[in-house]
């Protein structure tokens, strides 16, 4: 099992524009096999902040994940072009 924890930064303007993307995203991931759970948190605070947790039963998942035409349409070309600050991290559980 993998875990991907990713936080991002938008543009206050955007936010509601990447919400709605990041939902689509969600919901289309979670359709695929190898993915166990893909969640999407937006900040309470800070709304502009977006917080991901990802679990993928292995490497292959996380791959055929990455190259599935969703990712690439939403994530590639949507939330990552609109993002000012990305951090991300693959885990192992313990």
């Amino acid at each position: 099992m993998l875990i991907q924890s990713i936080h991002y930064t938008f543009a206050p303007e955007d936010a509601d524009r990447v919400a709605a993307i990041l939902i689509e995203l969600r919901d289309l991931s979670l359709q695929e096999p190898g993915i166990m759970q893909f969640e999407v948190a937006r900040g309470k605070d800070r709304p502009n902040v977006f917080a991901l947790w990802e679990v993928y039963r292995d490497d292959v998942a996380l791959k055929a994940h990455l190259e599935s035409d969703h990712f690439q349409r939403l994530g590639i070309n949507g939330i990552r072009r609109l993002a000012k600050e990305r951090l991300a991290e693959i885990a192992l559980p313990l």
